[in-house]
């Protein structure tokens, strides 16, 4: 959390000033949150689910503390695990040059968010990962894909082009042109393909 108590740098708020929110200024929702703020997310985060847990006859309290107190926690400990374990610990197949790492346990926590080497090498992929729900856990994905369905979501960037390009310049420094994993086996086992003997 240590990160939370460094200060931005001043050409980094400098850019900030920069940058264009027209979009969100004509977003109401967007505006009504941000007129309401903080009263209106400290009402939804803790008050809200204390008023929830009473419809089925639980304490107001029970609500706010556990639904809102404990999750409010987990979340933020969680998010942060981003920002910590995922630039830590995990592999690193698509930019071993990079400190981000896919990390299936903070994906698990963080519903998605933790393929952070594909995110960081590919920032405009709005999967945050290569594969789909089916072979990585993302559920963010497919939220977004049910969303795009049904029309709410249009425009969807993925990376997967510009990947398996990095992927054939791998594959050839690695095997030789026009090679693969079988042409590697072959050279190292013998043209034949059979195992080359030494004496």
């Amino acid at each position: 959390m240590g990160w939370l108590f460094v200060k931005k740098h001043p050409h980094v708020i400098e850019a900030g000033k920069k940058l264009s929110f027209d979009d969100l200024a004509e977003d109401s929702v967007v505006m009504f949150q941000k007129k309401y703020d903080p009263w209106f997310a400290l009402f939804m985060c803790f008050i809200f689910p204390g008023l929830v847990s009473t419809l089925w006859g639980d304490t107001f309290w029970h609500g706010y503390w556990v639904a809102g107190g404990l999750r409010y926690i987990y979340v933020l400990h969680v998010t942060w695990c981003v920002n910590s374990a995922a630039h830590i610990f995990g592999d690193h197949p698509y930019d071993t040059s990079m400190w981000p790492a896919e990390n299936p346990l903070v994906s698990l926590g963080a519903i998605g968010e933790g393929w952070h080497n594909w995110h960081h090498k590919y920032p405009f992929d709005y999967a945050a990962s290569e594969f789909g729900i089916d072979r990585q856990f993302n559920p963010t994905k497919l939220f977004l894909d049910t969303c795009a369905y049904f029309g709410l979501v249009t425009e969807r960037k993925r990376a997967t082009g510009a990947w398996n390009k990095l992927k054939k310049i791998r594959e050839e420094s690695i095997y030789g042109a026009g090679g693969s994993e079988k042409s590697l086996d072959a050279k190292l086992l013998g043209t034949s393909g059979e195992k080359t003997r030494t004496m």
